[in-house]
């Protein structure tokens, strides 16, 4: 089963929550040095756009100031922490962006042969050795598709050469390029798929194409597991 995330940029200050509208807000002040024009280029009301900075003022302290006349007239400037506040979200947005593009897939089955926080959880696919919650017996296991490595076969790496100790063979199934990322799904045993997150360059020099014979593995600590209702030692 595969699982796709959705998430929304957003910063929290005090009691004001900076969202993509902020944002948004301030580069268009930035634009055209004025509250008016920003406000008209917004389709927002100035009353409206006036308000949400004060309110924003209120937990970063002032980021804006007046340009007064002159002869090129007066004017609205951000503030140096204006500029470090888009800075700040537009870095925050950039990460959250590489994560929503990770999706996990998720194999389910019994835990046997614990190793600490470590067990072996028998899946469709085969043994998976996970971090494991303590006392589970029935468990879901999920791998991120950006900690899934792709190789060819006769380069697959020995599992007790490598910490890459979860080790499966599988032919790809389908491919979802983008700019510079692809995400490639590999079909598993027992008709199960696994996500991999891979640049556009791994794809040319492994000759990724549906049919291609491929190696698949990620680490224990990849692969972790939540006990599913009743798959604890003791529950009801």
């Amino acid at each position: 089963m595969q699982v796709e995330r959705e998430y929304a940029t957003r910063l929290v200050i005090g009691s004001v929550t900076i969202e993509q509208r902020d944002i948004d807000m301030l580069a268009a002040i930035d634009e055209f040095g004025s509250m008016h024009k920003a406000a008209d280029e917004l389709g927002r009301s100035y009353a409206r756009l006036q308000n949400r900075i004060v309110e924003i003022e209120s937990a970063v302290g002032s980021i804006t100031e007046r340009r007064r006349g002159g002869s090129g007239g007066g004017g609205t400037d951000l503030t140096e922490t204006a500029h470090d506040l888009r800075r700040r979200f537009e870095r925050h947005a950039v990460e959250l962006d590489g994560v929503a593009h990770v999706t996990e897939s998720v194999f389910t089955g019994p835990v046997r042969d614990r190793q600490g926080e470590l067990a072996t959880v028998d899946t469709d696919i085969g043994p998976i050795l996970a971090l494991v919650p303590d006392s589970a017996t029935d468990v879901q296991v999920t791998v991120r598709s950006d900690a899934v490595v792709l190789t060819d076969p006769a380069d697959a790496p020995r599992a007790d050469g490598t910490s890459l100790r979860n080790q499966f063979s599988g032919t790809v199934s389908g491919l979802e390029a983008g700019e510079s990322i692809t995400s490639v799904t590999v079909r598993l045993a027992d008709n199960a798929a696994i996500q991999a997150l891979v640049t556009n360059a791994s794809v040319d020099r492994l000759g990724l194409e549906a049919g291609r014979e491929i190696a698949v593995s990620f680490k224990a600590t990849a692969a972790r597991a939540i006990a599913l209702e009743g798959g604890e030692t003791g529950s009801e």
